[in-house]
């Protein structure tokens, strides 16, 4: 998220557009991300919420006091960053309508990029009235909550999504609406006498972790690991329904920086490959670091990943031994041996 935008999101009430919160009043911050001011007078207690370890770490290292998820209600306003993804910014709107009071003032913004202007369209279409203005190279839109709205959060809120008919995901959620093609292949290549301690790294919403239950029944443990919070707890609710005799334990950690405490027999991981639109190998390389440093001597790690990330040399670098198993048109997995 650039700086612009954040200074975007708080430029109405500098230029009183918006009228300044005053003391004793609560906003929340959805989606909120590090490096922001708030602008002088701006006297609301902010409860602010993200739900993706990294930056949620960001925002504790400047004292800000985050929060995965929010509850209660009666807030007198929402400020909201928009994303690169649709349904998560119309689910935040939804979150913002069911937590302020009628008569509250609901803020957005964002780039074009970020998808601001089809959010304020969409706003419009419901009838919300919403007012706009552009700086920074981006767009702020707020409009004031109404008293009556039902309505409203059954157009924007995330629905839940069954994939295969057994997994729950909703809109937002890496892969939400079938199972991503890598995990499939390396599902396909999981070991079937497994009887160790397993963990996945990158869990999403567990699809690995059930075809890892149910292609090895011996696996005596499998440790879920995700930086996304909403990811992890549909991982929860996936893994009681398709394994409830399996033990499995949940972190919602940034493995880059918060590595495990354990070791494991066997790694399993599809790692994130893009941070935006750009290709970032760098997150999958300090994955493998991680994976390596989390195996006993002997253990084994095995990944999926786009067939055009250098990972090789980084297998190299980690681990005794290493190799493919195979290929498509799209994907590679890759082994190795601690």
């Amino acid at each position: 998220m650039s700086r612009e935008t954040l200074k975007t999101l708080f430029h109405p009430f500098v230029t009183e557009a918006v009228a300044l919160p005053e003391t004793g009043s609560r906003y929340l911050f959805l989606g909120a991300e590090a490096g922001f001011a708030k602008p002088e007078g701006f006297a609301a207690e902010l409860t602010v919420v993200q739900d993706f370890r990294p930056e949620f770490r960001r925002l504790e290292a400047s004292h800000l006091q985050p929060v995965p998820t929010v509850d209660g209600d009666g807030y007198d306003g929402a400020l909201i960053l928009c994303g690169k993804h649709k349904g998560v910014n119309e689910d935040r709107v939804a979150e913002a309508l069911q937590r302020v009071k009628a008569g509250g003032i609901v803020l957005i913004a964002g780039a074009k990029e970020d998808g601001i202007v089809s959010v304020r369209k969409q706003l419009d279409r419901l009838g919300l009235e919403p007012q706009s203005t552009p700086k920074y190279h981006g767009v702020a839109v707020w409009f004031t909550v109404p008293s009556e709205v039902a309505s409203l959060l059954s157009v924007l809120a995330a629905k839940p999504v069954m994939v295969d008919g057994r997994f729950e995901t909703r809109s937002g959620l890496f892969s939400h609406a079938h199972a991503d093609e890598g995990s499939e292949l390396l599902a396909s290549r999981l070991p079937t006498n497994f009887d160790g301690n397993a963990a996945d790294f990158g869990a999403g919403w567990g699809y690995l972790s059930v075809m890892l239950a149910e292609a090895a029944p011996r696996t005596n443990r499998i440790d879920l690991f995700e930086a996304s919070h909403e990811a992890l707890e549909h991982a929860k609710r996936n893994l009681a329904k398709n394994c409830p005799d399996l033990t499995a334990r949940f972190f919602w950690q940034d493995l880059t920086t918060e590595p495990p405490k354990e070791k494991y027999d066997l790694v399993i991981m599809n790692p994130p490959f893009h941070e935006g639109h750009a290709a970032e190998p760098s997150i999958g390389a300090a994955m493998i670091k991680a994976a390596a440093e989390s195996l006993r001597g002997g253990g084994d790690l095995l990944m999926v990943a786009n067939r055009g990330l250098p990972y090789e040399p980084v297998l190299a670098q980690h681990f005794k031994q290493h190799g493919e198993v195979c290929r498509n048109a799209r994907f590679k997995v890759l082994w190795a041996k601690r």
